[in-house]
């Protein structure tokens, strides 16, 4: 029986696991698709918000402010892409300017630091780009950028090398009592677990059900995307937002990691939560929402569309619970905005939860916290030739587009959690990701998975299950089969 059963592996159950895994305690993970981070946690904003829009005392702001803390060590621990380049909040008028007041005494109730109210000239003389109608902003310095599958793969990669165990593909299709603890049912088998974390996202009300509990259900609001070429990745410099309102943060204009646009989100309400269908009218409430704050953007330069799902529950706030119905079952539920800035932290409460319900933390002797991958692009002249002597594969580039070379993919199959689509490689090492979305490199990932993992290249996936690249050999001509 293991100790702790985490459903889900998004960037809550990630950092979930990843807390646990300091401790002593045997754990599971049991993740429903066929990679980590493989739903919300990338297709969102990507962003580490500053904390001054949670309401002070709640969940929310608890855990965003400590969060994005966490976030910074964690991040330069584990090697993952983050940059600390701050937001503004623009006003548009004495309305706007009120409501900027307002998140201004939010983020100090909050404990934000280094947050300011800055005038039109200063918002310009920082963001020429933007609105010449904005009258002020709100500046948040401790607002970064992040790769967010790259964060959670960091923090459930480190997780599985201090001996948590992983089981993708596995979604959890029934939850009965076993003894002192549950038994989980999954196409991969029955796994008996004394306690359990709900992490399981847009699913975390049916998981809830399945062990007998009750009290929220979920909506899911979709949220559509643009993403623009490195040609206009310094349009803007900040993280840009307008006023919230009750639909959310709003449309932002934002640089990403990876040196790209990001524009988004629109904000509507699906009944099918795994409906991440792009659509004419989102994205179109995108543009003209956008050109609010950043008038001039170049949608010619539009490399991708993409859309993603948010967890909403009839609550506002967070709920990091223990189940009523349910004792030792811990909700980790309607984790919304601003869910990747808080992960970390409510992982922290998640733990705290389970200690109450008498599990028994005793810390590894020998923990591992550290975490090195190869990233070619980002290394010297100098660097780049040893490492190419070292081993030819670094030579040899892939991804035109993104300089990403054959000895960072082949090392890619060879980490702690093994990618097994040509989509789960773009997450690990951006192959795929750059003007032309993986039209040059594709075939030749597909071939490079094949030959690693020593599988059929007819069971290489783009994506999630049932995506397969090629559906069936042909014969060339003047080749004869026995």
């Amino acid at each position: 029986m293991y100790d702790v059963a985490v459903i889900g592996c998004g960037i809550v159950g990630a950092a979930a696991a990843y807390e646990l895994s300091r401790y002593n305690c045997r754990v599971l993970v049991l993740e429903a698709k066929n990679d980590v981070a493989n739903v919300t946690t990338k297709a969102n904003s990507a962003i580490l918000h500053a904390g001054y829009d949670p309401t002070p005392g709640t969940l929310m702001a608890e855990t965003n402010v400590r969060g994005v803390a966490l976030a910074k060590e964690l991040c330069e621990k584990l090697d993952v892409e983050r940059e600390e380049i701050g937001s503004l909040v623009l006003a548009f008028g004495e309305e706007d300017e009120r409501h900027l007041e307002k998140l201004y005494q939010q983020g100090l109730a909050n404990g934000v630091p280094g947050i300011e109210l800055l005038t039109a000239d200063e918002v310009h003389a920082l963001e020429p780009n933007v609105s010449g109608k904005v009258t002020a902003a709100l500046y948040a310095p401790t607002a970064a950028i992040v790769s967010p599958w790259e964060y959670a793969l960091a923090l459930a990669e480190t997780a599985v090398v201090n001996g948590c165990e992983l089981r993708l593909s596995a979604p959890v299709t029934g939850i009965d009592r076993a003894g002192e603890g549950y038994r989980l049912h999954t196409p991969k088998g029955n796994f008996e677990a004394r306690y359990i974390i709900n992490a399981a996202g847009l699913h975390c009300d049916k998981v809830h059900e399945m062990a007998g509990g009750a009290g929220f259900t979920v909506q899911g609001v979709r949220g559509e995307y643009y993403i623009m070429d490195k040609s206009q990745g310094h349009v803007v410099e900040h993280v840009i937002f307008q006023c919230p309102n009750e639909r959310g943060k709003g449309v932002l204009v934002s640089p990403t990691v990876h040196g790209n646009l990001i524009v988004g989100p629109s904000a509507d309400a699906v009944e099918d939560v795994e409906s991440v269908a792009n659509t004419a009218f989102g994205l179109e409430e995108v543009r003209t929402a956008a050109a609010r704050s950043v008038p001039d953007l170049n949608y010619r330069e539009s490399i991708r569309n993409f859309s993603g799902v948010r967890c909403y529950t009839q609550q506002e706030d967070f709920i990091i619970e223990e189940s009523k119905q349910a004792p030792g079952f811990i909700n980790l539920a309607g984790i919304r905005s601003p869910g990747l800035s808080a992960a970390p932290a409510i992982a922290e409460k998640a733990v705290e939860l389970l200690r109450g319900c008498g599990l028994e933390t005793v810390e590894k002797e020998h923990f591992i916290d550290t975490r090195k991958r190869t990233v070619f692009r980002h290394l010297s002249p100098k660097e780049k030739a040893a490492l190419i002597k070292k081993n030819p594969l670094y030579g040899r580039v892939i991804c035109r587009c993104e300089t990403v070379t054959e000895g960072e993919i082949v090392e890619a199959l060879h980490r702690p959690i093994v990618p097994t689509s040509i989509d789960a490689i773009k997450r690990r090492c951006n192959a795929g990701m750059g003007r032309c979305q993986g039209g040059f490199c594709g075939p030749r990932v597909l071939e490079l998975i094949s030959k690693t993992l020593d599988i059929s290249p007819l069971d290489v996936l783009q994506d999630k299950a049932g995506t397969n690249v090629l559906l069936c050999e042909t014969k060339q001509e003047g080749e004869h089969h026995d």
